[in-house]
């Protein structure tokens, strides 16, 4: 009998494939980054061709590094990075163009045009969503609008569109072979194509983007017990494996941390940084700038809902300084930079590289660094950019007491970034409230492996997952309520300085 689940994490800035045991434990790990394609200000691509092959080398380099093969797997999920989209080939699986990533602003026009009738909020009574860049549905028009080839297919039924989700489990069950088009019920509601409470494509929105619906996938559960295939044996597993789970990266961590009872809630630290808190059965529309979105669905049952505050630039401010300042070599140092002064000396940093998402949703912002003196040295701005990270959470945890009427009692906190201590205690302090880190930091995943795992009986049920949870180390506040008003008051003058830059 297959002793172990597998799950893709198609993120970002790069594949991994991880191999979980039923305890929710690691056994087996592989990475690779992908390129960052960045054409014009504020464009951001990824060749979907070059996901799909690392897809495949980092799942034969895990069955490798762990001694195992894929035949010893009983299920495979699937993670991945939202709202980012491919339009390809349905005979030959050659991409029209490249994936459009979530951060990219480049469908700014569209969704002005967009805008005209009904304003931002147009679509979202039925959607949850803002009219925004951040959403696949303008992605999927402006390569139709942009590349000829693709909409002369569309029109025909030669085309089809999806999120990276998508485009694997197609690939991992055939592609051009009669692969599943499938989309799960976490992603579609990323397309502002979806209707929340039907869960089907709504036609009304499709034809308003002049987008033609053949090309969609079909909407499935997040965790289906009806697999949408097995893997091929001549493909990177060897084996013939049900591929029955998906759950977009956000949602998947909420499962991962095991938030399954109303008003638990999780971030994720990663590239953004996302905060979701569990709604319940019937979707709860914001009033103070958050989106409502699905949270899962397992076969079977009723789909649960959940309240996202989504930011665009958390671990990617660290990188910045990285890659593009030059100011380390690697991620992790930017803490022993940090904890070299007290405080940021009165300068913040907002990151606003693709506008702001939550809770403004502000296009035309763009990054500012302020409150600058010949006092600040690169300490301080390593500093500034941690506490951004935790300021830019703090907007969002107070839209989500507002909307939800329930004031948060403790953050759950997953991703990357939880590793950095500094931007932990600072976050704790800033928010009032404990930050509790798990054994197991790699929710994501592990939340896809619970979606295939479940569908299978790999695993009876929630009671089980929740208890494989455990914590690692909590961190409790310890600020003064006079420094923490005044550090947010500052942060919030700051944010106003990023406005109307781009018209």
């Amino acid at each position: 009998m297959a002793q172990y689940i597998g799950a893709v994490d198609s993120g970002t800035t790069s594949s991994r494939f991880i191999i979980f045991d039923e305890r929710g434990r690691i056994v087996g790990l592989d990475q690779k980054e992908h390129r960052q394609i960045d054409p014009k200000p504020g464009w951001v691509e990824h060749d979907p061709m070059e996901i799909w092959i690392n897809t495949q080398e980092v799942i034969r380099g895990a069955l490798t590094k762990s001694g195992l093969k894929g035949s010893d797997l009983a299920a495979i999920g699937i993670t991945n990075q939202r709202e980012t989209t491919v339009v390809w080939d349905r005979a030959t699986g050659k991409p029209f163009y490249n994936a459009i990533v979530w951060q990219c602003t480049r469908t700014h026009r569209i969704c002005k045009e967009l805008m005209v009738d009904g304003g931002q909020d147009r679509f979202r009574e039925k959607t949850g969503l803002p009219i925004a860049t951040y959403f696949s549905g303008p992605k999927i028009k402006w390569i139709l609008d942009t590349v000829p080839e693709a909409r002369i297919a569309a029109e025909k039924g030669d085309a089809m569109f999806g999120t990276i989700e998508t485009w694997i489990i197609w690939w991992l069950t055939g592609g051009p072979k009669g692969g599943a088009h499938v989309t799960d019920v976490t992603n579609a509601s990323r397309t502002m194509l979806m209707d929340l409470k039907t869960l089907e494509w709504d036609m009304d929105i499709i034809r308003a983007m002049d987008i033609p619906a053949e090309g969609l996938a079909r909407i499935v559960p997040s965790s289906d017990e009806d697999t949408w295939g097995p893997t091929s044996e001549d493909g990177p597993l060897g084996a013939r494996v049900p591929v029955c789970g998906a759950v977009g990266d956000q949602q998947a961590a909420l499962v991962g941390q095991t938030c399954f009872a109303p008003g638990q809630a999780k971030n994720t630290y990663g590239t953004g940084c996302f905060l979701l808190m569990h709604t319940g059965h019937k979707p709860i529309q914001s009033s103070h700038g958050l989106i409502t979105t699905l949270a899962y669905q397992f076969s079977g049952r009723k789909p649960s809902y959940c309240l996202e505050g989504s930011i665009a630039i958390a671990g990617a401010l660290v990188q910045w300084l990285r890659d593009n300042l030059r100011m380390f070599d690697s991620a992790p140092e930017v803490e022993a930079l940090a904890k070299k002064v007290e405080d940021t000396g009165g300068m913040y940093i907002v990151p606003a590289f693709s506008g702001l998402y939550a809770p403004y949703w502000r296009p035309d912002a763009r990054g500012v660094m302020v409150g600058l003196t010949r006092y600040i040295n690169r300490n301080h701005i390593a500093r500034a950019v941690l506490e951004a990270t935790a300021y830019q959470t703090m907007d969002i945890v107070e839209a989500m007491n507002k909307d939800s009427g329930v004031e948060l009692q403790t953050l759950k906190a997953d991703g990357g970034m939880v590793f950095n201590e500094l931007l932990m205690q600072f976050q704790s302090d800033i928010l009032n409230v404990p930050v509790v880190r798990p054994k197991v930091a790699e929710t994501t995943c592990l939340g896809a492996a619970y979606a295939a795992g479940i569908a299978v009986g790999f695993w009876s049920g929630r009671e089980e997952l929740s208890n494989n949870w455990e914590e690692d180390r909590t961190w409790q506040p310890n600020m003064a309520e006079h420094d923490r008003a005044e550090g947010y008051n500052g942060w919030k003058k700051a944010v106003e300085r990023t406005y109307d830059w781009v018209d």
